[in-house]
């Protein structure tokens, strides 16, 4: 299923609630929140205090991208401030199976990411453990890059290991999503897209969305 996810590190950090209302009003399906620590990205956003206050303005989906060193130690407060996906980084501190059963046990839905130099065979042991594989496009810690085309053979095998092992399994990417980018994206097998600039900084973000989902699902794999 093809599902847009606004990026609110694109959007006014002022306004965040209305940001948040609005994007719901334009038919996101999910808000994708990005929380850096400064250590394991260079740069730093917000926490679980700001996420809870936000949680009231909407009720879809809260995908809360945790790009810190350490994500276990952080799970609970992030799941009572009201997220609903919990992804870590492969390349964290933190062990991959504890942190993930830490993620269930809190009652989210567990993924893993992989940055773009991080092979994606990275993440296969634990597939049957997991909901979403996130595959950065860019380099993660700042928002208006470009997509790097050299990530789109990792979602390909992805979906190729997924299939064989007929695992159903989300898969998606973030960073430099566009009307261009989304549909090589979507071809190569992922189904879900963080949208930063291409939806918050459009004209008519209601249209910027719809489109995108259209380009999308005509291209999906």
């Amino acid at each position: 299923m093809i599902k847009i996810a606004p990026s609110l590190l694109s959007g006014d950090f002022s306004r965040f609630g209305e940001e948040v209302a609005r994007m719901d009003t334009c038919g996101a399906d999910l808000m994708h929140l990005d929380v850096m620590d400064g250590h394991f990205v260079p740069n730093i956003t917000f926490g679980a205090p700001v996420i809870k206050s936000l949680r009231k303005y909407t009720e879809i989906p809260f995908d809360v991208h945790l790009m810190i060193s350490e994500p276990l130690k952080f799970i609970n407060d992030f799941a009572d401030a009201g997220a609903d996906i919990i992804t870590f980084n492969v390349e964290a501190q933190s062990p991959v199976s504890e942190t993930i059963e830490a993620i269930h046990a809190a009652g989210c839905s567990p993924s893993l990411c992989v940055k773009p130099a991080t092979r994606i065979d990275e993440v296969f042991p634990f597939l049957d453990k997991i909901e979403m594989v996130l595959v950065m496009t860019v380099e993660p810690g700042f928002g208006g890059q470009s997509f790097m085309t050299e990530t789109l053979s990792k979602i390909e095998r992805l979906r190729k290991v997924c299939n064989v092992r007929k695992i159903s399994m989300d898969i998606e990417v973030d960073g430099g999503i566009s009307n261009e980018t989304i549909a090589l994206a979507a071809k190569a097998g992922a189904n879900i897209f963080v949208a930063g600039s291409a939806v918050f900084s459009a004209p008519n973000p209601e249209a910027a969305i719809a489109r995108l989902r259209s380009l999308a699902t005509i291209n999906s794999n």
